[in-house]
């Protein structure tokens, strides 16, 4: 079978794709790794009706709407391979499977790299966090700390007092300019310059971070900016251009999620700067949309 499109990613973004596909009664196959961006969170939060909800409970309820529609399928499994050839383009899956559809969407979000120091993996999600507006909110009034690991960590402890007494740990790398310390100062934010060596408690709880100078300082959630890189090679087989994001890079895409490369689009965090769920839904819900209407023009 050709499918009108395929899907590469079920998550947020690539069911949300999807429903809008399947509404249109197009025949379309989602590919799903199994490995969601945020699979590591116990909740969603800031997703207009779905707030509190585990991300794999809204993921499951989605894929059970979808499976109502007779158009859509469902290949659980890696994709390792993208091409075009002949006019069609062909998805090869790990055990060697090919498919092939008259479009591609991309949907297969970011893999996250966290700074090299013990504990912070087995918190991910729960204490070391990325994005106060997702869990800034559970944390509200609780010591709070920026571990800075990026040029933009100062502009993240600008934002965390709305939500608690905040830290910005430097690490010795990232000391703001004068600007930005002024701003800080304003905002009540303490500037600590002796870097975090050690997290303290029992993960993925988080009680205090020591620091190199021996002293232990009361956090109880930690944000650091995570790099990110590509979750699937899919991108970069099909030639696709990338432009570089806030954290990492992103799939060059258009105002109808149209990438560079004819008949492939791309949504969600491996495509758009800012990452939450609803962006990332809507994005698909446009992506969607958009392959839909260059069926139609075809």
């Amino acid at each position: 079978m050709i499918y009108d499109a395929i899907i590469v990613g079920g998550s947020f973004a690539g069911l949300s794709a999807a429903m809008q596909l399947a509404r249109a009664r197009r025949r379309i196959l989602v590919i799903d790794g199994g490995l969601p961006r945020n699979r590591f969170a116990v909740h969603a939060h800031g997703f207009l009706g779905q707030d509190g909800k585990p991300p794999r409970d809204i993921l499951l309820e989605a894929r059970d709407q979808l499976a109502q529609y007779p158009t859509v399928k469902f290949l659980d499994g890696q994709a390792v391979g993208a091409c075009e050839h002949a006019g069609q383009l062909h998805v090869t899956m790990a055990d060697g499977h090919e498919v092939q559809g008259r479009r591609l969407i991309l949907a297969i979000g970011l893999r996250d790299e966290l700074p090299a120091m013990a504990g912070l993996q087995e918190r991910w999600g729960q204490t070391v966090l990325h994005c106060p507006y997702c869990h800034g909110y559970e944390m509200a009034g609780r010591p709070l700390g920026v571990m800075a690991a990026h040029p933009l960590s100062a502009h993240q402890a600008m934002l965390l007092p709305d939500w608690g007494p905040t830290t910005y740990f430097t690490q010795g790398e990232f000391e703001p300019d004068a600007e930005q310390a002024a701003r800080l100062e304003k905002r009540g934010v303490r500037i600590e310059r002796t870097p975090i060596v050690e997290l303290m408690g029992t993960a993925p709880a988080l009680d205090a971070v020591k620091l190199a100078d021996g002293r232990r300082m009361a956090v109880h959630a930690l944000f650091v900016a995570s790099k990110t890189h590509m979750a699937s090679p899919l991108a970069m087989q099909l030639g696709c251009a990338f432009d570089d994001g806030p954290m990492g890079p992103v799939i060059r895409s258009d105002e109808f999620r149209q990438t560079t490369v004819p008949g492939v689009y791309a949504a969600g965090d491996a495509a758009i700067p800012m990452s939450n769920a609803t962006l990332a839904s809507a994005s698909g819900v446009m992506a969607g949309v958009c392959v839909h209407r260059s069926l139609v023009m075809e």
